[in-house]
């Protein structure tokens, strides 16, 4: 197994730990060795959802308004149908 290895933040220059379970999880992804500090990252997550534009929607499952980051087709048109967030995460726990 590997060692922990200590990274550097590009954005910060604050050193992280990079464990070797981390890095297992990686290698089984195909992903490359994070380059930003877990603060960095979320950070920067944020700042990409910040700036998406939202859309008013009605859940098809409980029927209760939302917003979704994209623009919802009617069904009739090829739209499918949409749900609030607490539905889509609990058909997604099923």
């Amino acid at each position: 197994m590997a060692d922990d290895q200590q990274i550097v933040c590009r954005d910060c220059g604050a050193t992280f730990e990079f464990t070797a379970g981390e890095q297992e999880f990686y290698a089984s992804k195909n992903l490359s060795a994070p380059q930003r500090c877990k603060a960095c990252r979320a950070a920067r997550k944020e700042q990409r959802s910040g700036d998406r534009e939202m859309h008013d929607a009605v859940c098809a499952q409980c029927g209760n308004a939302c917003q979704v980051p994209f623009k919802p087709r009617p069904v009739e048109e090829g739209g499918r149908p949409v749900l609030c967030k607490d539905c889509f995460m609990a058909s997604r726990a099923a």
